[in-house]
Protein backbone atom coordinates (compact mmCIF):
# COMPACT_ATOMS: atom_id res chain seq x y z
CA UNK A 1 0.00 0.00 0.00
CA UNK A 2 1.56 3.29 -0.66
CA UNK A 3 2.99 5.63 1.68
CA UNK A 4 0.37 8.56 1.68
CA UNK A 5 1.26 10.66 5.00
CA UNK A 6 4.69 11.28 7.06
CA UNK A 7 4.99 11.67 10.62
CA UNK A 8 8.66 13.12 11.67
CA UNK A 9 10.47 13.33 14.81
CA UNK A 10 11.83 16.89 15.28
CA UNK A 11 15.04 16.88 16.97
CA UNK A 12 17.63 14.72 15.70
CA UNK A 13 15.68 15.04 12.45
CA UNK A 14 15.11 18.22 11.48
CA UNK A 15 17.28 20.37 14.09
CA UNK A 16 20.03 19.33 16.53
CA UNK A 17 20.61 22.04 19.27
CA UNK A 18 20.72 25.40 17.66
CA UNK A 19 21.69 23.99 13.90
CA UNK A 20 19.25 22.83 11.35
CA UNK A 21 20.04 19.89 9.72
CA UNK A 22 20.63 19.41 6.29
CA UNK A 23 17.41 19.45 3.92
CA UNK A 24 15.03 20.50 6.57
CA UNK A 25 13.79 23.41 5.23
CA UNK A 26 13.73 21.89 1.80
CA UNK A 27 11.75 18.52 3.18
CA UNK A 28 8.79 21.14 4.62
CA UNK A 29 8.55 22.74 1.55
CA UNK A 30 8.34 19.83 -1.12
CA UNK A 31 5.51 18.27 1.47
CA UNK A 32 3.63 21.71 1.17
CA UNK A 33 4.54 21.97 -2.12
CA UNK A 34 3.02 18.30 -3.24
CA UNK A 35 0.42 18.91 -0.63
CA UNK A 36 1.65 15.72 1.89
CA UNK A 37 -0.04 15.13 5.21
CA UNK A 38 2.60 15.12 7.93
CA UNK A 39 2.63 16.26 11.21
CA UNK A 40 5.98 16.68 13.30
CA UNK A 41 5.34 14.27 16.45
CA UNK A 42 7.95 15.23 19.35
CA UNK A 43 8.65 14.41 23.10
CA UNK A 44 10.23 17.71 23.69
CA UNK A 45 8.35 18.55 27.06
CA UNK A 46 10.53 21.49 28.26
CA UNK A 47 8.50 23.82 26.04
CA UNK A 48 4.92 24.84 24.99
CA UNK A 49 3.61 24.15 21.67
CA UNK A 50 3.64 27.81 20.64
CA UNK A 51 7.18 28.34 22.44
CA UNK A 52 8.39 25.21 20.39
CA UNK A 53 7.40 26.45 17.06
CA UNK A 54 8.62 30.11 18.08
CA UNK A 55 12.18 28.82 18.36
CA UNK A 56 11.76 26.52 15.33
CA UNK A 57 11.13 29.54 13.15
CA UNK A 58 13.76 31.30 14.86
CA UNK A 59 16.42 28.76 13.37
CA UNK A 60 14.39 29.34 9.99
CA UNK A 61 12.37 26.12 10.23
CA UNK A 62 8.75 27.34 8.66
CA UNK A 63 6.96 25.45 10.92
CA UNK A 64 2.79 26.30 12.07
CA UNK A 65 1.33 25.57 15.50
CA UNK A 66 -1.10 23.10 13.14
CA UNK A 67 2.17 21.16 12.32
CA UNK A 68 3.22 20.07 15.89
CA UNK A 69 2.00 17.76 17.95
CA UNK A 70 3.96 17.39 21.37
CA UNK A 71 3.48 15.51 24.20
CA UNK A 72 2.47 17.75 26.85
CA UNK A 73 -0.56 19.22 23.79
CA UNK A 74 -1.44 15.18 23.75
CA UNK A 75 -1.51 15.15 27.54
CA UNK A 76 -3.82 18.18 27.92
CA UNK A 77 -6.06 16.32 25.62
CA UNK A 78 -5.91 13.46 27.64
CA UNK A 79 -6.80 15.21 30.50
CA UNK A 80 -9.32 16.91 29.43
CA UNK A 81 -11.49 13.24 28.72
CA UNK A 82 -11.14 13.06 32.88
CA UNK A 83 -13.92 14.56 35.23
CA UNK A 84 -11.79 17.63 36.64
CA UNK A 85 -8.39 15.24 37.84
CA UNK A 86 -6.30 16.83 40.93
CA UNK A 87 -3.04 16.92 39.22
CA UNK A 88 0.48 17.62 40.13
CA UNK A 89 2.42 18.84 37.74
CA UNK A 90 6.02 18.59 37.61
CA UNK A 91 7.23 19.90 34.31
CA UNK A 92 9.00 23.10 33.40
CA UNK A 93 7.36 26.57 34.07
CA UNK A 94 7.09 27.15 30.03
CA UNK A 95 5.31 23.63 29.65
CA UNK A 96 2.81 24.12 32.50
CA UNK A 97 1.04 26.95 30.43
CA UNK A 98 -0.05 23.63 28.33
CA UNK A 99 -2.44 23.07 31.43
CA UNK A 100 -3.42 26.00 32.54
CA UNK A 101 -6.73 25.07 32.36
CA UNK A 102 -6.32 22.55 35.46
CA UNK A 103 -5.24 23.46 38.92
CA UNK A 104 -1.80 22.27 40.38
CA UNK A 105 -2.72 19.46 43.82
CA UNK A 106 0.55 19.39 45.61
CA UNK A 107 -0.24 17.83 48.28
CA UNK A 108 -3.18 15.40 47.30
CA UNK A 109 -2.94 14.73 43.86
CA UNK A 110 -4.81 11.75 42.28
CA UNK A 111 -2.39 11.94 39.15
CA UNK A 112 0.85 12.99 38.73
CA UNK A 113 2.07 14.46 35.28
CA UNK A 114 5.91 14.39 34.64
CA UNK A 115 7.46 16.14 32.08
CA UNK A 116 11.38 17.34 31.47
CA UNK A 117 12.42 18.91 34.22
CA UNK A 118 16.33 18.88 33.46
CA UNK A 119 18.44 20.25 36.37
CA UNK A 120 15.59 20.68 38.76
CA UNK A 121 15.95 16.75 39.44
CA UNK A 122 16.66 16.26 43.48
CA UNK A 123 15.76 13.09 45.71
CA UNK A 124 13.12 15.07 47.23
CA UNK A 125 11.13 15.52 44.44
CA UNK A 126 11.66 12.05 43.27
CA UNK A 127 10.91 10.56 46.94
CA UNK A 128 7.87 12.68 47.11
CA UNK A 129 6.60 11.37 44.00
CA UNK A 130 7.04 8.06 45.66
CA UNK A 131 5.46 8.56 48.41
CA UNK A 132 2.24 10.21 46.49
CA UNK A 133 2.05 7.31 44.42
CA UNK A 134 2.28 4.61 47.29
CA UNK A 135 -0.77 6.42 48.67
CA UNK A 136 -2.87 6.43 45.58
CA UNK A 137 -1.65 8.82 43.10
CA UNK A 138 -1.20 7.34 39.25
CA UNK A 139 1.95 8.66 37.51
CA UNK A 140 1.38 10.25 34.11
CA UNK A 141 4.76 10.31 31.83
CA UNK A 142 5.02 12.62 29.09
CA UNK A 143 6.80 10.53 27.32
CA UNK A 144 9.82 7.35 28.22
CA UNK A 145 12.57 8.31 25.99
CA UNK A 146 16.46 6.92 27.11
CA UNK A 147 18.08 9.38 25.59
CA UNK A 148 18.90 12.03 23.13
CA UNK A 149 21.26 14.02 21.61
CA UNK A 150 22.09 17.67 22.20
CA UNK A 151 25.11 19.83 20.81
CA UNK A 152 27.50 18.71 23.35
CA UNK A 153 26.80 14.90 23.39
CA UNK A 154 24.29 11.96 24.30
CA UNK A 155 22.20 12.84 27.65
CA UNK A 156 20.12 10.70 29.69
CA UNK A 157 15.86 10.92 29.12
CA UNK A 158 12.84 11.19 31.21
CA UNK A 159 12.60 7.68 31.11
CA UNK A 160 15.20 7.06 33.50
CA UNK A 161 13.13 8.30 36.10
CA UNK A 162 9.51 7.00 35.14
CA UNK A 163 11.28 3.17 35.03
CA UNK A 164 12.57 4.07 38.66
CA UNK A 165 9.53 4.74 40.10
CA UNK A 166 7.58 1.94 38.24
CA UNK A 167 10.42 -0.23 39.59
CA UNK A 168 9.82 1.19 43.54
CA UNK A 169 6.11 1.62 43.49
CA UNK A 170 5.17 -1.22 41.02
CA UNK A 171 2.99 1.00 39.86
CA UNK A 172 2.71 1.06 35.59
CA UNK A 173 2.88 4.91 34.05
CA UNK A 174 0.27 5.77 31.64
CA UNK A 175 2.71 6.98 28.88
CA UNK A 176 1.12 9.88 26.43
CA UNK A 177 4.47 10.46 24.02
CA UNK A 178 6.23 8.37 21.98
CA UNK A 179 6.50 4.89 21.95
CA UNK A 180 2.50 5.38 23.24
CA UNK A 181 -0.19 4.61 20.46
CA UNK A 182 -1.75 7.24 21.94
CA UNK A 183 0.10 10.28 20.43
CA UNK A 184 0.61 8.36 16.85
CA UNK A 185 -3.38 7.63 17.07
CA UNK A 186 -3.96 11.56 17.37
CA UNK A 187 -1.71 12.84 14.59
CA UNK A 188 -3.00 10.12 12.30
CA UNK A 189 -6.84 11.36 13.55
CA UNK A 190 -5.38 14.57 12.75
CA UNK A 191 -3.84 14.16 8.61
CA UNK A 192 -6.54 11.98 8.20
CA UNK A 193 -4.55 8.80 7.09
CA UNK A 194 -4.87 5.56 8.01
CA UNK A 195 -1.64 3.93 10.03
CA UNK A 196 -0.71 1.35 7.00
CA UNK A 197 -0.55 3.91 4.42
CA UNK A 198 1.80 6.25 7.20
CA UNK A 199 5.32 6.26 7.68
CA UNK A 200 7.43 7.62 11.17
CA UNK A 201 10.50 9.13 10.65
CA UNK A 202 12.74 9.47 13.51
CA UNK A 203 16.14 9.07 14.96
CA UNK A 204 15.34 6.91 17.94
CA UNK A 205 15.02 3.22 17.31
CA UNK A 206 12.58 2.35 20.64
CA UNK A 207 10.54 5.72 20.58
CA UNK A 208 9.97 6.55 17.11
CA UNK A 209 10.24 3.24 14.98
CA UNK A 210 8.92 0.66 17.40
CA UNK A 211 6.53 2.75 18.88
CA UNK A 212 5.11 3.74 15.14
CA UNK A 213 5.76 -0.24 13.65
CA UNK A 214 3.50 -1.30 16.90
CA UNK A 215 0.99 1.52 16.58
CA UNK A 216 0.75 -0.38 12.96
CA UNK A 217 2.68 2.60 11.17
CA UNK A 218 5.66 2.24 8.73
CA UNK A 219 9.01 3.09 11.04
CA UNK A 220 11.87 4.62 8.81
CA UNK A 221 15.01 4.97 10.76
CA UNK A 222 17.22 8.30 10.20
CA UNK A 223 20.72 7.96 10.55
CA UNK A 224 21.44 11.61 11.85
CA UNK A 225 20.82 12.76 15.44
CA UNK A 226 21.45 10.79 18.22
CA UNK A 227 22.06 7.85 15.63
CA UNK A 228 24.89 5.83 16.23
CA UNK A 229 26.55 2.77 13.64
CA UNK A 230 24.87 -0.36 14.26
CA UNK A 231 22.26 1.44 17.04
CA UNK A 232 19.93 -0.17 15.13
CA UNK A 233 20.69 -3.32 16.19
CA UNK A 234 19.44 -2.75 19.48
CA UNK A 235 16.09 -3.53 18.89
CA UNK A 236 13.84 -6.73 18.80
CA UNK A 237 12.86 -5.32 15.22
CA UNK A 238 14.20 -3.70 12.28
CA UNK A 239 13.16 -0.67 10.74
CA UNK A 240 11.09 -0.69 7.61
CA UNK A 241 13.59 1.09 6.01
CA UNK A 242 16.57 3.53 6.85
CA UNK A 243 17.46 6.46 5.38
CA UNK A 244 20.44 9.09 6.14
CA UNK A 245 19.03 12.52 5.53
CA UNK A 246 15.03 13.88 6.06
CA UNK A 247 15.32 14.96 2.18
CA UNK A 248 15.11 11.27 1.22
CA UNK A 249 11.53 11.20 2.59
CA UNK A 250 10.83 11.54 -1.41
CA UNK A 251 11.44 8.30 -2.02
CA UNK A 252 9.28 7.12 0.20
CA UNK A 253 6.65 8.44 -1.55
CA UNK A 254 8.02 7.78 -4.94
Amino acid sequence: MPIRGLLFDLDGVFHVGNQLLPGAVETLDFLRANAIPFRIVTNTTTRSRASLVARMRGLGLPLEANDVITAPFAAALYLKTLINPRCRFIVSPDTRSEFAEFGDHETDPELIVLGDFEDQVNYPILNSIFIQMMVGAELVALHRGRFWETEAGLKVDLGLFVAGLEYSTGKTATIIGKPSATIFNLALSEIGVKASECAMIGDDIHNDVLGAQSAGLHGVLVTTGKYRPGYENSAERTPDRIIHSVLEVRDLLA
